[in-house]
């Protein structure tokens, strides 16, 4: 094994992997993943990311699907909103806050996830981010189910009407892509195609829920023995005007026709109700206030969970609520929400940042996204419009940052995240996640990796 020192902490026998060594071996996960990252060999860097997921396992942090969980929130919902976390940059030291505020919360219900669009500008496939998670779950110690999303699996409308094959077949090898990453809960974004021409709500749905029915079947083929892989629905692109029951009913329904009944069908549905993501920006960078019908977050949810046994209504773009707004969505039933840009702002926005980095990422994507600002534009709102896409290009000098520059971000963050845990009521989930969802490490073959890296 070239990997040095890995022989001291791990022993792989039989194809098997066994720890000899925990304290060791979580002493030495943050050269192991950040080495892993920046193989420059591609053949060698899955093989490692392989290795150290198959290690993860072996510490009892087990990729799994959150189906079961959300089964028994649909029979009974249980008072709390499950939070979904896109991490775009920084992702292992974030990774890490998070399981370390999780554990001192007694937080398990709690989804890791990344987008499709993040997935790109981000550099992160889902190989890397699965492996990233389950890293810094090994270093914190954390042990239990580590639920790994697909968030967006979604489908591109103008690359849609123009070849609905190929768009439809790029999501199908993406979809196969995370499984084989062991993203074992997948929200697919058919909203885009919806139909609003149409005469009546059915006829609008339709081709958002035939689609969505297509994509289930084909992720229930690729699913391991033992897992049923959560799925979401989308019945409103975010952004735009809120959902409607009759929308959710006429989606639902036309998907259940559409869906072979032996297989299972999706678990949640992502709905709209008056967020934008990344929040709106004002001229001068601010971020507008933003009011949510949860009154309508509150009725889709009833009858997402009364009518149809789902967990209930998914409400995306949340990150850059209020801190008083997020109380209320356990309140409203809501069952799950997605939280990236808000931590993004807390990375970039930090003062510990230094300023001579900030302007080089800044300058980058001010030639890169040039033609990305739109008119009328002012360089705040467009600055704070591209900055997601500054940590792919700057991956590797993002993780370089020092201790003393990291520290403080991920102090903030870590606070941001225990307010968020408390808001939402996920504090002490330990133990009914660890009743509902019964973990199934599926075994990866590690032959193939071990002899790549002999």
């Amino acid at each position: 094994m070239v990997i040095k020192g890995l022989k001291d902490v791990v022993e792989i026998k039989d194809g098997s992997i066994f720890i000899k060594d925990r304290v060791g071996l979580r002493d030495m996960m943050d050269s192991l993943i950040y080495d892993t990252v920046f193989e420059a060999d591609d053949e060698k860097r899955k093989a490692r990311f392989i290795l150290i997921k198959e290690i993860a396992k072996a510490c009892s942090a087990i990729p799994a699907s959150i189906q079961r969980l959300y089964e028994e929130m649909g029979r009974n919902y249980p008072g709390f909103t499950v939070p979904a976390i896109n991490i775009r940059g920084l992702t292992y030291d974030v990774a890490k806050v998070i399981f370390r505020k999780a554990m001192q919360m007694n937080v398990g219900a709690l989804i890791f996830e990344i987008a499709r669009s993040e997935i790109g500008y981000t550099k992160q496939r889902p190989l890397e981010y699965s492996t990233v998670v389950l890293a810094s779950a090994v270093k914190e110690g954390f042990e239990g189910p580590i639920f790994i999303q697909g968030d967006h699996f979604q489908i591109t409308r103008k690359n849609y009407l123009s070849d609905p094959d190929a768009e439809t077949n790029y999501i199908r090898g993406l979809i196969a892509e995370a499984i084989d990453a062991e993203f074992y809960n997948i929200d697919i974004d058919a909203s885009t195609i919806v139909d609003l021409p149409k005469e009546t709500v059915k006829e609008q749905q339709s081709p958002n829920y035939a689609l969505t029915a297509d994509l289930t079947s084909y992720i229930r083929k690729l699913e391991p023995k033992g897992i049923t892989i959560s799925v979401g629905g989308e019945i409103g692109e975010i952004g735009g005007r809120n959902s409607t029951v009759e929308e959710m009913r006429a989606f639902l329904d036309g998907f259940r026709g559409s869906l072979d009944n032996k297989l299972a069908g999706i678990s949640k549905i992502s709905v709209q109700t008056g967020t934008t993501h990344g929040g709106v920006v004002l001229p001068d960078g601010t971020l507008a206030k933003v009011k949510i019908d949860f009154e309508t977050l509150k009725s889709l949810s009833e009858v997402a969970r009364k009518e149809y046994g789902l967990s209930g209504a998914v409400q995306h773009g949340a990150s850059t609520l209020p801190e008083e707004a997020f109380s209320k969505f356990p309140e409203t039933g809501t069952a799950e929400i997605h939280l990236a840009t808000g931590f993004q702002n807390i990375i970039y926005d930090n003062s510990s940042l230094p300023s001579d980095f900030e302007s080089e990422v800044y300058e980058f994507l001010t030639k890169e996204c040039a033609k990305e600002k739109k008119e009328g534009q002012t360089e705040e709102q467009f600055i704070y419009s591209v900055r997601k896409k500054g940590f792919g290009p700057f991956k590797k000098k993002w993780w370089d940052l020092s201790g003393e520059i990291k520290i403080p971000i991920m102090a903030e963050l870590e606070s941001r995240f225990g307010l968020l845990f408390e808001k939402l009521k996920v504090t002490n989930t330990k133990d009914i996640v660890k009743k509902s969802v019964k973990t199934f490490g599926v075994k990866k073959d590690i032959t193939d990796a071990v002899r790549r890296l002999s």
